[in-house]
């Protein structure tokens, strides 16, 4: 499983920076602020995502894509539970995925594997089945919100 340690961090910051969210880094062994998940997992607390070195890469860009994805209105009291409903929950794992194809080195299919070792689940069984062939829902939410064009590219926009 990739975890920030083993990425160019300063991508993935640079990419969040784009949306507004500042990533920042918790010492080892340390409790990450605002995680749903504990462990690893990354945390959202306002404008700021929280991290460790042993954080999965996939936890990082999915609660990235949760910030991207939420209301104004939920975006501004944001603390540890980013909410949604299950639309919503479609296109952040679907962003998630376009997140990854942005970052130098990291490669689509690890981040299925990594989605599908976490525990994700999807109708058609894999991370790759639901993007390749189930995900057009997702796809459609993120264009009417202004986060992906056409053709599926970030447009750096957060849900308005």
């Amino acid at each position: 499983m990739l975890s920030l340690s083993t990425i160019d961090r300063l991508d993935v910051t640079r990419l969040l920076a784009g949306f507004g969210l500042d990533l920042r880094l918790v010492g080892a062994a340390e409790p990450i602020p605002g995680s749903y998940w504990g462990e690893s997992e990354a945390g959202l607390q306002g404008g700021c995502l929280f991290a460790r070195f042993d954080t999965p890469l996939h936890s990082v860009l999915h609660e990235a894509a949760h910030y991207i994805c939420m209301s104004p209105e939920r975006r501004v009291g944001l603390s540890r539970d980013a909410g949604g409903d299950d639309a919503e929950e479609c296109a952040v794992c679907y962003l998630q995925i376009l997140m990854a194809d942005t970052l130098p080195g990291v490669a689509r299919q690890q981040i299925y594997a990594d989605m599908d070792q976490w525990g994700y689940s999807f109708r058609l069984g894999s991370a790759a089945a639901w993007f390749e062939q189930d995900a057009a829902d997702a796809r459609s939410w993120l264009l009417e919100h202004g986060v992906i064009d056409e053709r599926a590219r970030l447009t750096g926009a957060l849900r308005g």
